[in-house]
């Protein structure tokens, strides 16, 4: 591994764990929750506690990069050759009632690629993490994708936008197709988990409307690292945007993608 991308990796993995100390301590807590967009659109104060801590740490250990959080508290202009992408803690909705799915998720690009991804989930003190060409791991162990060839027998995952309660564009009617043609669905609320656990083949596939790249940055390479695909619904590569993804084993994409398009 380079130097480079190894000082980048342990700073993730780093700031990763450092965040979800901070998020186990104020867990189940009295906390200040507001809304964003909408209602069910919730942001924490542990939210921007744990962005201000890591945006703080890059902007004084690594003052040349770029970054992109989620909460807003750095949007640098870009250009430069390292960025990274954070959600400081992925499943707000969960974490501000106490359900114990969330995580803090960290992608780092490095001349627009996909070259580190970190998921750090610190109520399991589970650590996910891939760097380009170097396989994925969890707490330091390879990690793979399902062996599951057939949708009929696999356990998929999804999400749903907040904007669930007034589009139509909702992922509902792709929702009922993969119920009706699996083996079951899951919807847990933390898009970055749902993209590990299909790394380290727990679920067989997830897909989602409407992410931000904030979700899917680390989430991605950790899937393709650990031999799984990704795409967008048509099967082109998978948006940096966020705006679709479909992700499997590979053995049923073709299948998933079938059943999604309808």
């Amino acid at each position: 591994m380079p130097d480079d991308v190894a000082a980048v990796r342990a700073l993730a993995v780093r700031l990763a764990r450092e965040a979800g100390a901070i998020q186990r301590e104020r867990y189940e807590t009295a906390i200040e929750v507001s809304s964003k967009s909408r209602p069910i659109d919730l942001v924490t104060e542990v939210d921007r506690a744990c962005e201000a801590h890591m945006v703080e740490t890059l902007r004084r250990e690594r003052p040349g990069d770029d970054i992109l959080a989620e909460e807003g508290g750095a949007h640098t202009g870009g250009g430069k050759a390292w960025r990274w992408v954070i959600d400081p803690l992925d499943g707000t909705v969960n974490y501000a009632h106490g359900y114990p799915c969330f995580c803090v998720s960290i992608g780092v690009e490095h001349e627009g690629v996909r070259t580190v991804g970190v998921v750090y989930d610190p109520l399991r003190d589970e650590l996910f993490e891939a760097v380009r060409g170097g396989g994925a791991l969890r707490n330091g162990r390879p990690i793979r994708v399902s062996a599951v060839a057939s949708i009929g027998r696999a356990l998929l995952s999804t999400g749903f936008a907040y904007d669930v309660q007034d589009s139509e564009h909702d992922n509902l009617a792709q929702f009922v197709r993969a119920v009706k043609s699996s083996g079951g669905v899951r919807r847990d609320g933390s898009a970055a988990l749902d993209l590990c656990y299909v790394a380290c083949g727990r679920f067989d596939a997830f897909w989602e409307l409407k992410l931000h790249p904030w979700d899917v940055a680390a989430g991605i390479l950790l899937v393709e690292e650990a031999g799984g695909r990704v795409t967008d619904l048509a099967g082109g590569p998978p948006p940096a945007s966020g705006r679709e993804i479909a992700s499997s084993n590979g053995l049923l994409h073709d299948d998933l993608l079938r059943v999604l398009r309808g």
